[in-house]
């Protein structure tokens, strides 16, 4: 069975003290950072680069998940995995190279992962997952932080977990999207073992909420 991981989601910190906030989540015993890159194109907001992540990167031995909701990704995977990225994470949708795109993350060595929105059948992606360390499946449309979770992707979860098993594959799969510790049971159900978490994490005292997500699990 697959560790389950939470992954934090630094969208919904402090930007002007990310330094202490990376300190904060590592005290908490969380697995990841959550890192979402927005380039006001693929999504309407912009969020940070290449160069903040970085700048993070020598005050954080958490894992770096980095989440491109960009257009053609494919241009940024070598500045991310140079900045410290652990995990690239590239979105379907956003390129017509999916294929070259995570090998050319593989090639970095870093960890490959694909996405699809909500809209977006697993069948987007289910000629790559030979290829990926993870699937993301988003739980809300992507851009906006502190949306409600769409329990119909949970399909998709379902859907990936048979298809992992049935081709004897290995990847996590992560939800990201309106994550707290009722909805996190929900997706642990149906299969998936990597939570990103963002605004119920920094809505109140952090080690208290990741501490309440990771009871959640084991309820």
């Amino acid at each position: 069975m697959k560790s389950y991981k939470i992954a934090p989601s630094i969208l919904s910190a402090d930007y002007a003290n990310f330094e202490s906030e990376l300190k904060k989540l590592e005290a908490t015993g969380a697995d990841y950072a959550h890192i979402d890159i927005m380039d006001g194109h693929f999504v309407p907001n912009i969020s940070f680069g290449a160069g903040v992540v970085a700048s993070m990167r020598p005050h954080s031995k958490l894992v770096f998940d980095c989440h491109l909701m960009v257009s053609n990704p494919e241009h940024h995977i070598e500045d991310f995995a140079r900045a410290g990225a652990d995990i690239i994470s590239i979105h379907a949708e956003a390129t017509p190279h999916i294929h070259g795109a995570l090998q050319k993350i593989r090639a970095a060595g870093v960890k490959a992962s694909v996405v699809i929105n909500p809209g977006t059948p697993v069948e987007a992606v289910k000629n790559v997952l030979n290829l990926v360390d993870q699937v993301l499946v988003m739980t809300v449309n992507p851009g906006f932080g502190g949306q409600a979770f769409l329990p119909e992707t949970m399909d998709k979860v379902r859907e990936l977990v048979v298809l992992r098993e049935v081709n004897q594959l290995d990847f996590d799969i992560e939800v990201d999207g309106g994550i707290d510790d009722e909805t996190i049971g929900i997706a642990k159900e149906a299969g998936a073992n990597v939570f990103v978490a963002g605004s119920y994490v920094f809505k109140g005292d952090v080690a208290h909420q990741v501490q309440t997500l990771k009871e959640a699990l084991h309820d």
